[in-house]
């Protein structure tokens, strides 16, 4: 088995929650939102991203305003709905839930002397 792609597919699983996260402090587009989960050392391209944001758009998670800039043609900026605030407080619940499993198993491991 080949761990690069387990964690590839982690993160692929974690993409979605980020970004809500992400859009639930402020309005971003796109290139804000690479650039931001970059910087958290999640990596994401264009291609991954663009799809990921219509399909959360299309199942109402976020809506989008043009917004006019000072440098080229106006940017789509994107903010989570009041449904996909819902949304995100239901993954903040899952995260926990499942962060305290993983991190109680760990724990139970490395106190055996396991891990």
């Amino acid at each position: 088995m080949n761990v690069d792609n387990v964690k590839s597919q982690m993160r692929k699983g974690m993409l979605e929650y980020c970004i809500l996260l992400l859009l639930h402090r402020e309005a971003s587009y796109a290139s804000d939102i690479i650039m931001k989960l970059k910087e958290a050392k999640l990596i994401v391209v264009e291609g991954t991203l663009y799809p990921l944001l219509t399909r959360l758009k299309n199942d109402g998670l976020l809506s989008y305003e043009w917004v006019e800039s000072t440098q080229g043609p106006p940017r789509k900026y994107y903010q989570l709905t009041k449904q996909g605030e819902e949304f995100l407080s239901e993954l903040e619940t899952a995260w926990d839930d499942l962060s305290d499993t993983v991190n109680h198993l760990r724990q139970k491991l490395l106190t055996a002397n396991i891990l």
